[in-house]
């Protein structure tokens, strides 16, 4: 028999330690964070990591329908896609070409917006600007805009005769615009630039508010100019933000697919986003496949980059126990200056898109401005010469459907992302096991990669046909709406991670000691608590999915459709009043989504974005 001394010997050290690890695991496993984090693995990794993985196994299997001309049975592995796209004589024109015209656009936008939007941002957050609270607010609406909203504004004072088949408002005045002008990489690039300012101003703003003032008082004191001043001082700090709007706008400009298609197909200047949905419509999906997973590395490319840089530069910390007084500059002379440049950039961007939409959808002649051209019939009008939409938009029982396709699916897709958001949250705060966070985290980060018309091809591919128990949901609505779900995750997940972080552990900690379940705990203390937190990240996927274009133009079909696809429908057919008018309706819904949530929930469109 052992003595106490004996069952204490270090020979017995290891089994104790043994055991110890073991009782630790299992009470991990236990822990309702780790058991609710295991099943959203199970789900985010069938709904976002499935349908990437068939895609890109589309790109080396021969599709039905191409069994004959490939000269392989359906199914069966073939290199096939991969030459007709890299190697073939028609490479240069569905792949080659479009990557040139992707990569330029996308590096031009990204150094437009930020000539642009940070002296903006810097006059928002470090200056006396008059109004600067309310520009501050302002200036981001084109964010809730569809980016095509510009691009159909531009056409209709634009376009010509000549490619448009129309004339836009200036032909009608007189002055004839020239191609390169009326379509093309510049209004592309002006469109671009207009609607990413938004994100250089949010994410730079925050942290021009965070540059101490004793470095650049300091260069003054020592006769530095304000010009090397700004190179060598601020630029420098304000780095870390500014990658992070480059490598945004970067991969939103790779997946744009409205903006290029609108203003670019007329000129025959093709994207890969347009590219890629010309592959589907032409029933080549393995061709399409291989675009889709080229754009999936640029994004992957451009999220390493973001994340690598970042890492090496946390050097250059700008919140310190010192300096940071944040005072505002006083611009003299200049304020007024200031101030008309910034009312111009407002004007530009939000007046004149949503003045010459509206304007556009009551003159029956395009910029001819006489009160006989003026009519309601495009928003009330019967027997219109349009066929198929022959009804004025307020009346038609295709704007209503497709608008309450729009608010009920985006709604729900929202509210779920929204909720699933806060969860993964509970899950990488809350959860013992710490793969489990990590692991999660990866996972519904991986549609940022992706770009949405890309993420649209990848679950048709896993979605048109029936895979075991999983019935097919091509042209169902289910299919849309857990699309929107899955590719809204990666910023409702950092919403409610950021927000589940800050949460201690006390409130819930006190409930379960007086005996309240799992769900019970959730449902009266964590979620009440986060509330507002909540509703940002709801706010931002229906923001986003109001208005979003590439991730549905592939997936829905007439008995699901969209405002934003329906608009894109009556572009197709020339029916410029109707669509813009469509296109209106949807910037009115974005619009006063985002107020309702501003006004409820205190819901902070910003804190989504920068989380």
């Amino acid at each position: 028999m052992l003595t106490d001394v004996e069952r204490s010997t270090p020979q017995m050290a290891p089994e104790r330690k043994t055991m110890s690890w073991r009782h630790r695991t299992m009470i991990s496993l236990r822990h309702p964070a780790t058991i609710l984090g295991a099943i959203l693995i199970a789900i985010f990794g069938y709904l976002i990591v499935a349908p990437v993985v068939s895609m890109l196994l589309g790109a080396f299997q021969v599709g039905f329908g191409d069994d004959t001309r490939i000269g392989q049975s359906a199914g069966s592995l073939t290199t096939y896609y991969i030459e007709r796209v890299f190697t073939s004589g028609v490479s240069d024109i569905i792949f080659y070409e479009p990557l040139r015209n992707t990569v330029v656009l996308s590096l031009a936008a990204i150094v437009t917006s930020l000539a642009l939007g940070v002296p903006v941002a810097w006059l928002l957050a470090r200056t006396d600007l008059p109004g600067r609270r309310w520009f501050s607010t302002a200036l981001i609406v084109p964010y809730m805009l569809p980016a095509w909203t510009f691009a159909l504004a531009w056409t209709t004072i634009f376009k010509n005769r000549r490619i448009g088949g129309a004339p836009g408002w200036l032909e009608t005045l007189g002055f004839t615009p020239p191609d390169w002008i009326a379509y093309g990489p510049l209004p592309i690039l002006v469109i671009f630039t207009m609607h990413f300012i938004p994100f250089v101003i949010l994410l730079v703003t925050n942290a021009m508010k965070n540059l101490p003032d004793d470095l650049t008082e300091a260069g003054q004191v020592l006769g530095v100019p304000a010009a090397i001043r700004i190179r060598r001082i601020v630029l420098p700090l304000l780095t870390p933000a500014i990658l992070s709007a480059s490598t945004l706008i970067f991969a939103k400009a790779l997946g744009e697919f409205g903006v290029a298609y609108v203003l670019g197909t007329p000129a025959n200047f093709s994207v890969l986003s347009t590219t890629l949905y010309q592959s589907i419509q032409t029933q080549q999906p393995g061709v399409a496949a291989v675009i889709a997973a080229v754009m999936v590395a640029l994004g992957a490319l451009s999220v390493y980059v973001d994340v690598r840089f970042l890492r090496e530069m946390k050097r250059f910390a700008t919140v310190s126990g010192r300096g940071l007084r944040g005072q505002a500059q006083r611009l003299g002379r200049r304020k007024w200056v200031a101030f008309s440049g910034v009312v111009a950039l407002f004007t530009t961007s939000v007046v004149l898109p949503l003045g010459v939409l509206v304007l556009s959808t009551v003159m029956r002649i395009p910029g001819r401005f006489e009160w006989s051209n003026f009519t309601l019939d495009y928003w009330l009008g019967q027997n219109l010469p349009t066929v198929g939409f022959s009804e004025g938009i307020l009346v038609n029982p295709k704007t209503w459907e497709a608008a309450w396709n729009t608010i009920w699916m985006v709604g729900v897709a929202a509210v779920a992302a929204g909720v699933l958001g806060m969860l993964v949250g509970y899950v990488v705060s809350r959860a013992p096991a710490r793969w489990v966070g990590t692991t999660l985290r990866s996972v519904t980060f991986m549609p940022y990669l992706v770009p949405g018309i890309a993420f649209a091809v990848a679950c048709l591919s896993l979605f048109a046909v029936q895979r075991g128990p999983i019935p097919a949901l091509y042209g169902t609505a289910i299919l849309l709406v857990i699309v929107m779900i899955a590719d809204e995750m990666p910023f409702a997940s950092r919403a409610g991670t950021s927000a589940m972080m800050q949460l201690g552990r006390d409130p819930e900690e006190a409930a379960q000691t007086l005996g309240a379940g799992w769900f019970t705990r959730m449902r009266l203390i964590v979620f009440p608590i986060q509330r507002n937190a909540l509703a940002s990240a709801i706010l931002l996927p229906f923001v986003s999915g109001v208005q979003g274009l590439s991730l549905v133009i592939i997936l829905a079909t007439p008995g699901t459709q969209l405002l934003t696809t329906l608009s894109m429908t009556l572009v197709d057919n020339g029916y410029t009043h109707a669509a813009n008018g469509v296109v209106v309706l949807i910037c009115v819904i974005a619009l006063l989504g985002t107020w309702l949530a501003r006004t409820l929930f205190r819901a902070d469109l910003s804190s989504g974005i920068g989380s």
